[in-house]
């Protein structure tokens, strides 16, 4: 899709998952780094747990299909340098501190003027204005300040954050889409565009439809833990179970939509001896969910949850889909390797790393194309691994001037 176009990514981790997918979506996605590597290829996990700037799996994982350079952009020729990468390229991607590139003199209307159809991507905590917009921020911190923390963990304890960093990610795939939606402005006007990403922006996003309860129903979402609230405020419907083996998901529904559903549920759970009268009885059409009490719902829920307390997953998600009962596994990153409908679409992809005379399995392509492969064309570079290839053969630098650079500690 974006074979024809190039992007310059001077990201730290706050930014690596935009380039990221600009490259699987075809990009030439060049990572510009600082002389001797970006300090983020010492973020761990690490490979065989040996903690080495060059066995980074978070580097592997977020910056393949990416060519790399090092250049120093603060040195005069690392400036003149990365101008005339600007004339051959249509995105920057950025995350340095607001007004950190400007004070470089390669701010967005500094670098306009040499490439008025650049799409410049700046991707910061909190954004390029505002009063926050100097804050330094960490992924609890964005967790927080997004809203989303407020709406994890159990009602009667402290908010979480999810364990594995999540802020940044969603931080560069919103500027992803802000990048193809410049793009396509571009494609419609000739003029490029400064895309301005607030990481906390897009943490909000993530909230969905809690800030809409209030304007509709005037419901503050709160955390409820494995339970599901909002336009039922007076009750507290489960949404996560425990089976014999892990946890499912799935909620009762009354009315014409749950009948149908609840009546086979019941009949699985009596074939097993495991339904009480109480359970047959119950004329499901008439159930209104809106008005239930907590002493019905509860009378229906515990007897459903010790049916699944005897089951595996894989037993409740198979008798679920033989007898039309919406149950889904809550999958561990294991069963997600081994998941059939996963390989069928061939999702997992083993990449070889050859500096490392090994093979990782990789997420492969998030989408299907029929024109293109949208997946692992190049495992991510070591430092500077494509200097020559991009300054001498395609730039038309000789191989003393690349000598004197790296002396002079330009690149």
């Amino acid at each position: 899709m974006l074979k024809s176009y190039r992007a310059l990514d001077l990201t730290d981790e706050k930014g690596f998952l935009c380039g990221r997918i600009l490259g699987d979506l075809g990009a030439d996605v060049i990572k510009a780094e600082r002389p001797g590597g970006d300090l983020s290829r010492n973020i761990g996990p690490f490979y065989h747990d040996k903690p080495e700037p060059d066995k980074s799996l978070y580097w592997f994982a977020f910056n393949a299909n990416k060519r790399s350079i090092t250049l120093n952009i603060t040195h005069e020729e690392g400036k003149a340098i990365f101008k005339r990468l600007l004339k051959g390229s249509d995105f920057i991607i950025e995350s340095f501190p607001p007004g950190y590139m400007e004070s470089l003199g390669l701010g967005y209307e500094e670098i306009r003027r040499i490439n008025s159809r650049l799409i410049f991507i700046s991707i910061s905590p909190f954004g390029q204005t505002g009063p926050y917009r100097d804050y330094k921020a960490s992924d609890i911190t964005l967790m927080a300040t997004g809203g989303f923390m407020f709406l994890t963990g159990d009602k009667n304890r402290p908010p979480l954050r999810i364990s594995v960093p999540q802020a940044y990610l969603h931080g560069g795939l919103q500027a992803a889409a802000g990048a193809m939606v410049a793009l396509y402005w571009r494609e419609k006007t000739g003029k490029g565009q400064h895309v301005d990403l607030s990481i906390q922006h897009a943490i909000t996003v993530t909230t969905l439809n809690t800030p809409a309860f209030w304007y509709l129903n005037q419901i503050t979402i709160h955390r409820a833990g494995p339970f599901r609230v909002g336009g039922r405020a007076h009750i507290e419907q489960r949404n996560l179970w425990s089976c014999k083996d892990g946890y499912i998901t799935t909620i009762i529904v009354g009315g014409e939509l749950g009948a149908p559903v609840n009546r086979r549920l019941v009949e699985w759970m009596d074939s097993e001896g495991m339904a009480n009268d109480f359970l047959k009885n119950i004329e499901w059409e008439k159930l209104d969910m809106a008005k239930i009490s907590s002493e019905l719902l509860t009378a229906i829920e515990d007897p459903i949850g010790r049916f699944f307390k005897v089951h595996t997953k894989k037993e409740l998600y198979e008798g679920a889909v033989k007898r039309q009962i919406w149950f889904y596994p809550v999958q561990t990153c294991e069963e997600l390797m081994d998941s059939p409908q996963l390989h069928a679409r061939d999702f997992w992809v083993n990449a070889e790393h050859p500096a490392l005379k090994t093979f990782f399995s990789y997420p492969g392509p998030f989408i299907k194309s029929s024109e293109f492969y949208p997946g692992i064309r190049r495992c991510a570079p070591n430092p500077g691994e494509h200097n020559n290839e991009i300054y001498e053969q395609e730039m038309g630098m000789s191989k003393e001037e690349l000598v004197m650079l790296r002396k002079t500690e330009v690149i």
